[in-house]
């Protein structure tokens, strides 16, 4: 029985034998102690260009450092917020427009969309900033949106035209208009293809208000760079990257894990889940040709 399973389970591929698993074991072997190497060469590097010495690590422990870091943090996620927001916002309607029945409509939702996913977000930021006269937060989180949307736009409409044409159909044949059958048939439906690929582009959008510094935006980049070009600390430029990186990476996790309980959460929704049928319960057995009793 185990050995059917195992066949059953490894179908597509042949099942290792002693002489591949001691291979494998030997690339393994092999793999970890290169990348153990490397570790050690860039720690060695690190120690032997004084990257450890307390001059350069001293000065996060002043308060006004510790607050400088933590207002860039604040508005880092501040302009990500409202990028991640507007994005949205605007990724939706030009998903919408590109899906109208309406010729004109669909020619201009798709020029801009093109537009918009073609031109650099660091150009847009600089137009909007030095040509418009904005001001930092604004044009950051304007380029931010122009750019993020026109993506998450595609998204949105790409996750609409995966589900089952079929129920698009059966919809309409029920006599419901195309903004019901969006709101409450293929948008339901196509939000679990959607989310894995929106999580992803908000990341994008959250690692790119690091753009911001260049147009003198006080964001976390910012702030790290202040500290680091000091050399009143010796400039610490790869304690700063230390400290910086792991807050960002841990961002970005936190929004993975984010889209993971989401997916979980949906699969327990009760609207999207199986109906349990009780099971049956043994009746009366009649005699044949007599009706059963009012």
């Amino acid at each position: 029985m185990t050995t059917q399973l195992a066949t059953e389970s490894t179908a597509l591929y042949d099942i290792p034998g002693p002489r591949t698993q001691q291979r494998h074991l030997v690339y393994g072997v092999i793999s970890t102690a290169l990348i153990l190497a490397l570790a050690g060469w860039v720690v060695h590097l690190l120690f032997d260009t004084d990257q450890f010495t307390s001059a350069k690590w001293t000065p996060f422990e002043y308060k006004g450092i510790q607050e400088l870091l933590l207002r860039g943090l604040g508005n880092t996620l501040r302009a990500f917020v409202f990028a991640s927001v507007f994005s949205i916002a605007l990724g939706a309607i030009l998903a919408t427009g590109r899906l109208s029945d309406h010729r004109p409509l669909r020619w201009i939702a798709t020029l801009l969309v093109e537009f918009f996913r073609a031109m650099p977000v660091l150009v847009m930021i600089f137009f909007i900033f030095v040509a418009l006269k904005v001001q930092p937060l604004p044009a950051l989180v304007a380029g931010l949106t122009l750019y993020n949307g026109s993506v998450l736009a595609e998204v949105f409409r790409t996750g609409v035209n995966s589900v089952e044409r079929g129920q698009k159909e059966a919809a309409f044949s029920l006599g419901m208009r195309k903004t019901q059958v969006m709101t409450y048939v293929l948008v339901p439906q196509g939000i679990r293809a959607m989310l894995p690929t929106i999580i992803s582009q908000l990341v994008v959008a959250l690692k790119d208000t690091s753009l911001g510094y260049l147009i003198t935006y006080e964001e976390f980049l910012h702030a790290g760079k202040l500290i680091a070009s000091n050399l009143d600390y010796d400039l610490p430029f790869i304690p700063v990257v230390m400290v910086i990186s792991p807050i960002y990476i841990g961002m970005c996790m936190l929004l993975s894990w984010f889209a993971t309980w989401m997916a979980r959460r949906q699969k327990r929704n009760p609207k999207t889940e199986a109906v349990d049928v009780a099971p049956a319960e043994p009746g009366t057995l009649l005699p044949k040709g007599v009706p059963p009793g009012p």
